[in-house]
Order: structure tokens, then C-alpha cells, then sequence
């Protein structure tokens, strides 16, 4: 029997619709969106983007004509290309009017030779369509230099398919959460009103209502499949065979609940209290579990945290990628520094630090995975019913470390910072690794401190911050409000200059 796996994130499809104004060529607009569309074509994937053949040439009638074109071919993400001038009004209400994120970009000149004729000063356009968007309220992706020639403007466009896959997603997201925070976790208070204004769905439910479905799933015919696929993942490192099918129950019961109960939601994350009467109850740990899901591009995120499990939502469309979640959560000792990292890495001792958690990293994103028990957990309860956790170290490469949250004055604050996982050996326990982030002693205090963020922190494998970036200033964070790691010599609002 084959183990139903959801698709968890959008697929995005852009509609290019190229604008004229009317004392301008119009052949000249259309004719460059086709140069465009081809130099998208021969670089990137052709199924991503949809040409539109209305051109908008001052009238709001073709915008309504251009409008119905791209929805009707399945369009949820928009370019609004200016091949020339363009008109201001109707250009700026095709993208008020259209139910998705949207893009501006301009055409470049391309020739001394032809600015006569060929002269389409969209250059100038771009400087009123900004005007036009902010007169009227409408949020729009710029690109920071948004000018260019066809192959230019191509790599533009494919830069704004990992954004609006996100704000897409967010769109039709439902985050399930079961139970509250576990005691003395304030920090994953989720104050609900952003998510509302995110356009988030929320449907919080109990553990006692996910004890009550997973026992229902006791011997269902599922789970010896699961166990069959658990024990191929783990390979040599399944040290606890005993409890596969209580965690392949448990993975079952999950994935149902997501099918009964997204509702009219397309995606869903979970935010879950692991602990601590999940274990005297359950029996085992859900660690395993929630990697395995997040490694298909559900998230599940631990100790109830909420916005976790919606930051990871957004890594995971960013990166078209697994993410993890970690705590920000141990110094890396002076030993293993001098050892292994200060004279082989350009990082100073506060550059690094150790992120962790149980066992929510997927197998794929370890150097190797193993079963084992919970060690923090087994200190106060018995080992038996701590089993079910996947450990190893993160696998070393290009990270981008970031998290989206409500904070208590319930405001949206963010922060991105790029950074790497050293192939250090951490010699400790869990899903860990050791993390070094150019100038992190500094955000640590300046941002993730001074503006009261979490312990928890997600993990995109890559590099994405200019991505991540422009989705959180397009859902409306405030800019000031996007932390980033400052270079050396660039201090902090909150640094002190005597320091």
C-alpha cells in the first residue's frame, strides 16, 4: 500500500502583460515582451510563465481584457512588463485587481542606433508606476535595479518565482496546532490577530483530541508500509525497531488529519506540544515523525510554536527545500574552536554557536541519522517512553537562518542573516550542528535579543535572504522591523558607541 504524500506548496504560474502608452509604438511594447518571454523560455522553466497577448495601451478596458486572459489561463502571480512608457492608470489597476502577487519591471534601451523610434523611456514609466501603486494602496515586487534587457528582465522574473510562491502559499495556508505551549515557553505565545492579517487560517485543537485519532488508528493496514519506509531511511541507524510502528501509527494519524481537516485550504503546517504528557501518554517521542513530514514539505514544529511552523512554511516555499527548526542553543566551547574552526574559518569565536534541537531535522539534511531516546527528556522521565528521536549532525554547507513573528506588542518583526554550518564534529547529542554567522555576537544582542525574539530560529539550506527578504516586506513587515546582520564597523541602533 503507498503512503498518500500531499503537495504541500503552490505551483506558480506568471502572467507577463506587457503595457503601452498611447503616443508611443505599440509594436514596440509587444514586440520586447516577446523578446522577453523568449529569453525566459531559453533559460528557465517554460511552464513557469504565460504571455499574454493583450497589450494594455491606455485603456482600462484592455486591463479588464488583459485581467480575464491571465486568470483564465490559471495565472496567480503577475509581471507587469513596461516595454515602454506605459500608462500609469490602467497598468497600476491590473495589478490592484489581480488576486496575487505582482511584479513591475521596465525594458532598458537597446541600441544608440535606434532612439528615435525605438526609444520606449520606460525608465521614466517605472518612476509613475511606483506613484501609482503606493496612490492606490497596491503592493508590488520591484526588483532593486528594475531595468533591463530581455535576458535582464528574465532573470528578474525568475527571481520572483520563489517570492511569490510564498505569498501565494501563505494565501491558502492553514496552520493546525495541538495543545497549548508547554510550561515556562512563553516565548512561543502566538498572538493570532498577524496571522489573520496574513490571510493565515488557524485551527487549534487539543492533545487530547490527537491521543483520541491516533488510537483509532491502532492496527491500521498502513503501518507496516510505513515501518517498511522508516526502516530503509534509517538504514543502520535503526536502533530502536520496538517503536517504528507506534511513530508509523502516529505519522498515519497526522497525515489524515491534515487530508479531514485543511478544509478549503490548499497547505497546511503543524505546530505541536511534543512534551511533556505527549510522552507518558503516546509512549514514544515525536521527533522522527515531524522530520519526516517537514523533509516532504510539511512542517511540523516543536513545543507549539506557531510562528515556527510559519516561518518554516515560507523557507519551505523560498527554497523549494526541506527546512528545520532549531533553538539558538549553546556557545561553542573554546576547545573545539581552536581545535577546528579559528585557524581553518574566518570566524571569530561569537560568529558561532551550536543550533539544536531534538530530532525535527530530516534524515536528508544530516550527516547521518540515528534512533535514539531523548536524553533531555529521559533526565525525568522513564527511557522507554523518550524513544523516537533522529539524530546526527546538520549537514555542512549555506544556510540562511530566519524567522517571521508576532511579538508581544503584536507586531510583525523578522529577521534574515546568511551564514554556514562548519563540518565541525559537534560531539554533543540531537539534531545539531555548528552554525557560524559573520558578526553574530552582535546580532544575537542587537537583534534577536533587543527585539525579543524567540529561541527558536529556522534553517533554509542555502542561501535565500534576498528572497526572504522581499516576502516579509511584501506581507507588510516594516523594514525597520527586518533585522539583518550588520558588517563589522556598521553599528546597531541599540549598540553602545563606547563599547
Amino acid at each position: 500500500m503507498e503512503v498518500h504524500i500531499m503537495i504541500n506548496t503552490p505551483k506558480v504560474k506568471i502572467g507577463i502583460v506587457a503595457v503601452s502608452r498611447d503616443c508611443f509604438p505599440e509594436s514596440l511594447s509587444v514586440n520586447r515582451r516577446k523578446a522577453l518571454v523568449d529569453a525566459y523560455k531559453k533559460k528557465y522553466e517554460e511552464a513557469d510563465i504565460y504571455e499574454c497577448p493583450v497589450c494594455i495601451v491606455e485603456s482600462e478596458i484592455h486591463m479588464v481584457q488583459a485581467l480575464e486572459d491571465v486568470k483564465s489561463n490559471g495565472c496567480n502571480a503577475l509581471v507587469v512588463y513596461l516595454g515602454n512608457f506605459g500608462p500609469e492608470i490602467s497598468e497600476t489597476l491590473l495589478a490592484k485587481h489581480f488576486d496575487g502577487p505582482s511584479m513591475f519591471v521596465a525594458a532598458a534601451e537597446e541600441s544608440g542606433d535606434d532612439l528615435i523610434q525605438g526609444r520606449g523611456d520606460a525608465y521614466c514609466g517605472m518612476l509613475n508606476a511606483s506613484y501609482n501603486l503606493k496612490l492606490r494602496n497596491i503592493k508590488a515586487y520591484i526588483p532593486e535595479y528594475p531595468v533591463g534587457t530581455a535576458e535582464e528582465c528574465a532573470d528578474m522574473i525568475h527571481e520572483f518565482v520563489p517570492i511569490a510562491r510564498a505569498i501565494v502559499g501563505l494565501k491558502d495556508l492553514k496552520i493546525i496546532s495541538f495543545g497549548p505551549r508547554p510550561l515556562n515557553f512563553m516565548a512561543c505565545n502566538a498572538p493570532i490577530k498577524q496571522l489573520m492579517n496574513l490571510g493565515v487560517e488557524i485551527e487549534e485543537s487539543s492533545e487530547l483530541d490527537l491521543f483520541e485519532a491516533f488510537n483509532h488508528h491502532a492496527d491500521d493496514p498502513r503501518i507496516p508500509d510505513v515501518v517498511k519506509d522508516m526502516e530503509k531511511e534509517l538504514g543502520a541507524g535503526n536502533n530502536k525497531p520496538e517503536i517504528l510502528p507506534k511513530l508509523a501509527q502516529y505519522e498515519i494519524t497526522l497525515l489524515d488529519w491534515i487530508e479531514e481537516h485543511k478544509g478549503y485550504r490548499r497547505y497546511v503546517t503543524i505546530a505541536g506540544k511534543c512534551w511533556p504528557a505527549f510522552q507518558t501518554q503516546f509512549g514514544f517521542v515525536p521527533c522522527y515523525v515531524n522530520s519526516r513530514l517537514t523533509g516532504r514539505g510539511i512542517p511540523v514544529a516543536c513545543e507549539t510554536d506557531i510562528y515556527g511552523a510559519l516561518s518554516e512554511f515560507i523557507g519551505t516555499c523560498v527554497s523549494d527545500d526541506a527546512v528545520t527548526l532549531l533553538d539558538i542553543n549553546n556557545s561553542v566551547p573554546a576547545d573545539i574552536y581552536n581545535e577546528s574552526i579559528r585557524d581553518q574559518f574566518p570566524y571569530t569565536q561569537k560568529d558561532t554557536f551550536m543550533g539544536f534541537h531534538c530530532g525535527n531535522t530530516c534524515s536528508g539534511k544530516l550527516v547521518t541519522c540515528n534512533m535514539k531516546y531523548q536524553l533531555i527528556m529521559a533526565r525525568s522521565l522513564p527511557e522507554e517512553v523518550t524513544q523516537g528521536t533522529i539524530e546526527g549532525d546538520i549537514i555542512p554547507g549555506d544556510i540562511t537562518f530566519y524567522r517571521l513573528q508576532s511579538t508581544a506588542d503584536n507586531k510583525l518583526r523578522a529577521y534574515v542573516a546568511h551564514g554556514e554550518v562548519l563540518p565541525v564534529a559537534t560531539k554533543s547529542f540531537g539534531g545539531i550542528g555548528i552554525f557560524a554567522i559573520p558578526e553574530m555576537g552582535r546580532f544575537y544582542r542587537h537583534v534577536l535579543i533587543e527585539k525579543n525574539f524567540p529561541h527558536h530560529g529556522a534553517v533554509a539550506f542555502g542561501h535565500f535572504g534576498k528572497a526572504l527578504f522581499e516576502v516579509f516586506k511584501y506581507i507588510g513587515v516594516d523594514v525597520d522591523e527586518i533585522g539583518y546582520n550588520q558588517p563589522a564597523g556598521v553599528r546597531y541602533p541599540t549598540e553602545n558607541p563606547f563599547a
